[in-house]
């Protein structure tokens, strides 16, 4: 009887170890992806604060609400069944999905480089009319479903990276992979999101209260704001060039073109060997550096097409 009990206790204490290395190998790809998709989440969360722009502080947060709910939709009932989907029926498709989806990507970066440089044209008259004739739910639910439909082009992308990067080949470390990076990407954008909405509010209630400090830094919240929300809009730019970029070349080496990836990081390595213990951190910036000035080009060439398929098209 005690015999059983021992064997009993070793196949459970086998099966824990089973099932903690599992989880191991999980949380290990699910950091692993999630660094990988770190520059379209910075992205989403600089895209998304200008979709509350306009509305009273008391809608801000429920705004944000609605589109938290909506990109946890996309990425659990839509784009995550799919992924797994593809992954079975078709994994020769994984690479050039995300290579369009890269270029997607570069093509967006361009568009906001160019914006930034070139003087933002004035809506047509029609579309101001149009959107003073709007109620302030319907202006809202319009908002929300462009969020969403924004939401959805991104999070395919990180559910992509997401997919390329898991290399455990088991069909439930995949779903469990994805499932993860996806509701973890939600809640930390859209949990910046929101307190990146309320820290003017935060700043304005402390700039009221009795405190001197606590006045200094309220002040310099609200101040500080506006400064704030067009560096992350900048660095949202920035990240979808390189990340982008660097896409389209590991795409490129995965199809056997494999020239432009070991050249960018042959200059990469030999820029970092030049900073001795910060090698590594100059290494990246160089190659992230290179990816984007490469995604500017393809996103440059991508907007030369769309224009000539528009002119043609009339």
């Amino acid at each position: 009887m005690a015999s059983g009990l021992f064997a009993l206790l070793d196949d459970v204490a086998a099966i824990a170890k089973v099932a903690a290395a599992s989880l191991d190998d999980v949380a290990a790809q699910t950091a692993k992806a999630g660094s990988k998709a770190m520059g379209i989440v910075i992205d989403d969360a600089a895209v998304t604060p200008r979709y509350v722009v306009g509305f009273a502080s008391a809608r801000e947060l429920p705004i944000i609400g609605k589109i938290a709910l909506g990109s946890l939709k996309n990425k659990l009932l839509f784009l995550l069944p799919g992924a797994l989907l593809l992954s079975l029926v078709a994994p020769w498709a994984i690479t050039p999905l995300l290579m369009a989806g890269g270029l997607f990507l570069c093509f967006e970066g361009y568009e906001k480089v160019h914006q930034m440089l070139s003087p933002h044209a004035e809506p047509p008259p029609g579309e101001i009319v149009q959107a003073l004739a709007q109620t302030p739910v319907e202006l809202e639910d319009e908002k929300v479903a462009g969020a969403i439909r924004t939401d959805m082009v991104l999070s395919a992308e990180i559910m992509a990276i997401t997919l390329a990067s898991v290399s455990d080949p088991s069909f439930w470390t995949k779903a469990a992979v994805l499932a993860a990076v996806g509701v973890g990407v939600t809640v930390m954008v859209y949990g910046a999101v929101a307190m990146i909405v309320k820290a003017d509010d935060v700043g304005a209630a402390l700039a009221r209260g009795p405190s001197v400090v606590g006045r200094a830094v309220g002040r310099g919240l609200v101040a500080g704001m506006p400064s704030f929300l067009r560096l992350l809009s900048f660095i949202g730019m920035l990240a979808m060039l390189w990340v982008g970029g660097g896409i389209l070349i590991h795409g490129l080496y995965e199809f056997g073109v494999k020239g432009p990836e070991h050249l960018f990081l042959s200059i990469a390595a030999a820029a970092g060997s030049a900073f001795g213990p910060f090698s590594a951190a100059v290494s990246w910036l160089v190659n992230a550096a290179l990816a984007g000035v490469l995604g500017l080009v393809a996103g440059w060439l991508t907007a030369l097409g769309v224009s000539a398929v528009g002119r043609l098209r009339g």
